[in-house]
């Protein structure tokens, strides 16, 4: 079985809404968690620091945008990933 990009993005998405829907019920329990705990973390894990997001930073990222306003766009997290997978490495090692 293979995935393709658009199976791939409707899939994370997917992820995303469902643990958006654990940190939803902890808010809830737990008033200010999101902001004061998740945010800060998720931002952390997502390495916002960087431009350019590698594959690894990618869920994370999803994640982070899903605890905005704004609804997931999976056309976009189509785009990042085909960003993320056709990027060239930084550093080539050279094993010769």
């Amino acid at each position: 079985m293979s995935l393709d990009l658009d199976q791939l993005s409707e899939l994370l998405a997917g992820i995303a809404r469902s643990q958006t829907a654990v940190i939803d019920a902890v808010e809830r329990a737990n008033p200010g968690w999101r902001n004061t705990h998740a945010i800060p973390l998720l931002t952390i894990a997502a390495n916002m620091r960087s431009a350019d997001a590698r594959l690894l930073d990618l869920p994370s990222r999803i994640l982070l945008r899903s605890q905005g306003r704004v609804a997931l766009d999976t056309a976009q997290i189509r785009v990042e990933l085909e960003r993320a997978l056709n990027a060239e490495p930084s550093e080539i090692s050279d094993p010769s």
